[in-house]
């Protein structure tokens, strides 16, 4: 089973690497990594370009157009069965790479999400007010598809290839994350669960979703439950 490891990438040039090589140590088995260069001004692209693996291949956009729109682009080029969402922030750690892959394995998983809300070893305290806008915009996903999600606003998201190619991204920036939940939800595709770790990074660390992408996030949910497919 061939992995497609796609990272939506904006200014990160502290963590892009180490995210490069956590990959490489905890994924032995056949992938692409597919980085999706999304207009970044910090030294990230010039340290893109300079980077040569037969295993990687890289986009630039001209700009800054956000997450949606970069996945969108990554999932133009991808070739595995399997797709993988790793932010490149070093908030997801690649070495849960394997819990998150083992219900396509063991049972007939169109859609893994990992949880940071299901008990795993340790994740960092983060803030209180992302936690409560979390179970808020879960709780209302939950309402609108009928599902029991703990966490639909996780980074790590997996997806046989057919499946999430089966909708059209629209959304060009975070409202992504309930849009694919939404679109997918309505199809009738089997979603599971699993604990992964969460070392969520502050804002002087270089966080970037704001309480406007919350506002965003839960008129998507509306949006692509009744009004758009």
């Amino acid at each position: 089973m061939k992995l497609s490891i796609l990272i939506p990438c904006f200014n990160e040039i502290n963590t892009i690497e180490k995210v490069l090589d956590n990959i490489s140590k905890n994924y032995l088995h056949q992938k692409e990594i597919i980085i999706i260069d999304d207009g970044s001004t910090d030294g990230t692209k010039e340290f893109l370009k300079k980077k040569i693996d037969p295993e990687i291949k890289i986009i630039f956009h001209d700009k800054n157009y956000g997450k949606g729109y970069a996945l969108k682009s990554g999932l133009k080029e991808a070739t595995g069965e399997v797709i993988l969402i790793q932010d490149a922030d070093l908030e997801y750690d690649p070495k849960d790479y394997y819990n998150l892959l083992l219900p396509f394995v063991e049972t007939d998983a169109d859609i893994v999400y990992g949880s940071r809300f299901l008990g795993y070893k340790y994740n960092r305290l983060h803030y209180f007010s992302h936690f409560i806008a979390n179970k808020i915009l879960t709780f209302f996903c939950n309402v609108f598809t009928n599902l029991n999600m703990t966490d639909m606003e996780t980074g790590f998201k997996v997806f046989k290839k057919n499946v999430i190619q089966s909708i059209e991204i629209q959304e060009k920036s975070f409202g992504v994350e309930p849009e694919i939940t939404v679109k997918l939800a309505k199809k009738g595709f089997k979603f599971f669960e699993v604990p992964v770790s969460y070392n969520g990074r502050s804002y002087s660390e270089g966080k970037k979703i704001t309480a406007k992408d919350g506002l965003i996030a839960l008129i998507c949910i509306i949006r692509y439950k009744f009004f758009n497919d």
